[in-house]
Parts: structure tokens; sequence; C-alpha cells
């Protein structure tokens, strides 16, 4: 389904350029592709924000690898998005050139959009790695295939997809790859996608922890996993929630709806979302004029005042040490269980928590000074923030800021920073942690960061891993 997004302003001669290229993307696209592309009349949104997704879903694969699920993971997000003001155009069951023309499409719009557009990318289908490159794997192609047969004819994730999409620190890019498996003793067997860290403006999420199988029913009327909770979250999620933060929903949810399935396999299967996160400017769900114009619904007690939950979301806000984000985020929960804002404060609970215990661990020498505002630039204090809730990739960039000098202080915070990011679950950065062990001298930490690399689904490439020899 295609729509327009309308400004209320007068368009500018610019924003008239790009309404008729939105028009016309459907139109060029079906004309190179064929009938793998969806398209639909264009309608327009009371929004003044633009928004583009890309939605790819291959379901049509050789015997036994065939993805019952996927047209309806295609669909329903569809719904869901356009809920929210997307422009989305679906492409299903494309061979892998006509599926990279239509990612080249996508991202040719995309980066002519204005710097604050929110652009999402969606693969369903089979996705592999190779020589630790993240694969999505064209309709028609087996999935087991030799790697070398895989690499030529799959799209790699960074260079095919991340690369095309704006890098921008205004706006925000989304890239989900939903990629799964039918069979649950294939599932068991292991394997999945490599980590990855994303660049400023992006965040991407995997259906599955890095190294780790995702599995999808065999039937055609269900979603998978991952897309049923994302489809979910998006439908009954409150417009001030940001992206990042219904992501980190949907990761909970999909944990809880596996972990409580009748099936035992499924059970033990049990999916933990991956997310890499670095976007700067927190973009909420809803739409810059709907959000405007939404009256706010009542959630406070009748004994509290709207004051009162303002000044202890603000509290919780500026908050930069987790047991602090914790209490506060607990509090908030306690006093307005059903608050506009509940599913920050839950998401910020359980990231703190998540926190608070990593810095318990005694290979993570990291301290409350480490947190210390003072004096910060604003992207410093913003990353300290996420870092205090979680976010493994906050704690990676401050780690690395730490890197010039690797002498006394300066050194034993790099060391600090990156064991934290390490303990929430950065493999990239607890490789180059090891990186960093074996070149002063250090086999044994070396080589315990090392592990934890690998068993957190990180797999260097040939070019990085020979340094470690």
């Amino acid at each position: 389904m295609n729509r327009i997004l309308s400004r209320k302003s007068p368009p500018s001669k610019a924003w008239q350029t790009h309404r008729r290229q939105l028009c016309q993307l459907p139109i060029a696209l079906a004309c190179g592709l064929g009938a793998g592309l969806g398209a639909a009349p264009i309608q327009a949104t009371e929004s003044d924000e633009v928004r583009l997704a890309l939605l790819i879903g291959n379901r049509h694969y050789p015997s036994p690898y065939d993805l019952p699920p996927v047209h309806k993971n295609v669909r329903d997000l569809r719904a869901a998005l356009e809920r929210w003001g997307f422009v989305v155009t679906e492409a299903v069951d494309l061979a892998p050139a006509a599926l990279l023309q239509a990612i080249q499409s996508f991202g040719q719009l995309a980066r002519q959009a204005p710097e604050d557009a929110t652009v999402l990318f969606y693969f369903t289908g089979h996705g592999l790695q190779v020589e630790a490159e993240n694969l999505m794997v064209g309709a028609g192609i087996s999935p087991a295939h030799a790697a070398d047969h895989l690499l030529r004819s799959s799209l790699q994730l960074t260079r095919d997809v991340i690369e095309q999409l704006p890098q921008r620190a205004t706006g925000l890019s989304i890239a989900v790859i939903d990629a799964c498996r039918t069979s649950l003793k294939e599932a068991l067997q292991g394997g999945g996608l490599n980590q990855v860290e994303a660049p400023t403006g992006c965040l991407i999420s995997f259906a599955t922890a890095a190294g780790k199988p995702a599995i999808a029913p065999a039937v055609e009327t269900q979603n998978t996993f991952y897309t049923g909770s994302l489809v979910k979250v998006l439908q009954q999620a409150d417009g001030e929630l940001s992206f990042p933060d219904l992501f980190r929903l949907v990761k909970r949810d999909v944990q809880q709806v596996m972990e409580a399935h009748p099936v035992a396999a499924i059970r033990q299967l049990a999916q933990v979302p991956f997310i890499a996160e670095n976007a700067p400017r927190r973009s909420r769900l809803a739409p810059r004029s709907r959000a405007a114009a939404a009256p706010q619904a009542a959630s406070a007690p009748a004994e509290a005042r709207p004051e009162d939950e303002a000044r202890l979301l603000e509290a919780l806000e500026q908050a930069s040490w987790p047991a602090d984000v914790r209490k506060l985020a607990e509090d908030y929960l306690q006093r307005y269980p059903q608050g506009r804002l509940r599913g920050r404060a839950e998401v910020m609970r359980d990231g703190a928590s998540q926190a608070a215990e990593a810095l318990q661990r005694r290979d993570v020498r990291l301290y409350r000074s480490a947190f210390n505002m003072t004096e910060a630039s604003p992207s410093v204090v913003d990353d300290l923030r996420k870092a205090a809730r979680g976010d493994k990739d906050a704690a990676a960039r401050l780690g690395r800021l730490h890197t010039q000098r690797q002498t006394g202080a300066e050194r034993s915070r790099y060391e600090g920073w990156m064991a934290y990011a390490a303990a929430l679950g950065n493999g990239i950065a607890s490789y180059e942690l090891a990186l960093h062990y074996r070149k002063v001298d250090q086999p044994l930490l070396a080589a315990q960061f090392e592990s934890r690399a690998r068993e957190l689904g990180y797999t260097p490439p040939p070019s990085l891993d020979h340094l470690r020899k």
C-alpha cells in the first residue's frame, strides 16, 4: 500500500518534487520488477513528517525451505505502519537482482527525503551469516547452497541496506531483519546473524540474538514470533513512545510469548531479539502534527496532579546512574500504572536493572564517577544516559572516547567501559577489548574477552581476526 503524506503549510518546490517522487516510486519499481511489488492508490495523511517504509518478504524457496508466514508478515506490518503515517511499499518473492534494484531505488528516494525523515527497511525471509557477513537470501535460492554461491547470490546487510539508507543525526533510519526457519530440528543446531553496530541516526533489529536461530510457524495463517510482536506493539503503543523504546518493548514481548509457549522445543528456542541503536534524536511513534493535536489521556490517580507526574518524568529522564534510574522508573510505574509514558518507564526500568547487574560483575571496573555528566558534550551526555539504561552500544562509544591515551586513568576508563559494554551484550566491544589486552601483553584477559565475544554471537571478519594471531 502506498500513500503520500501531506504538509499543512504551503509546499515548497523541493517538497513538490519529493511528493512526485513518492507518487512515482511504486510505478517505477513495478515497471522494473514486475508483479513482485505491491502498489496501491495514493492517499494523504495529516502529518507534516515524512515516513517511508520498504517491506520485503521472500516466502518461496526450494523445498524444504519455504516460509509460509512471510506474506502475512508483510500484510500485517504494512497495516500497522500505515496507522502511524508511513508510506509503505512492499516487495514479495524477489530474486536477488530484483531485490537489489528495489533497495537501491528506495534508498535513493530516502536519501532525497527531508533531513528529519523516518525511513524503515524490513526483510522477512531466509538470512544467514557467511564469512562474518550477514546475508539476505533472495527468493528461489536455497539457503543450503555452498558459501561462495550464497555470497554471490545474496544481499549483504551492511553494503546493500545500511549503506543505502540515510545516516543523519536529525532523522532515523531503521533496518529490521526477521530471518527465520521452519524446522525446529535445524534451528536446534544453532547458527544465525552476526553482531553489528548502528551508524549515526540508525537503529538495527534482528528477530533474535546474534548467532542464534529464529523460528517460524509452518502455516501461512500465523505471523513469525518477532513480526507478530512487532505488529502487536505497534497497534497498542502510545504515540509518545520513541522508536528505540518500541523495539525494546517488542524484544520483551517476543521473549515472554515464546517462554510461555506450550511447545517445549519453542520454549527452548525462545528468541531474545538483537538491537543496535545510535539515534541521537528521540523520534516519537506519533507523527509530529498528530502528536501535537492528540489530547492527553487521563493517567494519574484522582489525588495526583499532572505537574507531579511531569516532575517525576523529568527526574527519570535526567537520571544517569542505573540504580537511580531503576528506582525512579519503579516509582513512576507504582504511582502512574496507566501513565502515558508507562512503556518508556518499563523499558528504562528493565534496562537499568540489567545495567546495575552488569556493574556488579567482578570484571567490570566502572564506578559512579564514570557517569558524571559535568562538562560533557551533549552527545556524550546522551550516551551516558543511554548507558545507564543498559544500552550496550552507547557504553562502547563511551569507551572508545578513551582510546587515544592508553596509560593510567584513561586506559582504566577505556577498559571499564568496554568490559561494561561486553557485560551488556556487545560482542564487538568484547572483541576490541580482547585485542587491546593482547596488545598490552595480558593473554589471559585477551582470551577471556575473545571467548565472550564469540559467546555473544560476534564473528570478526577474516581481516580483523588475523590481528589476534
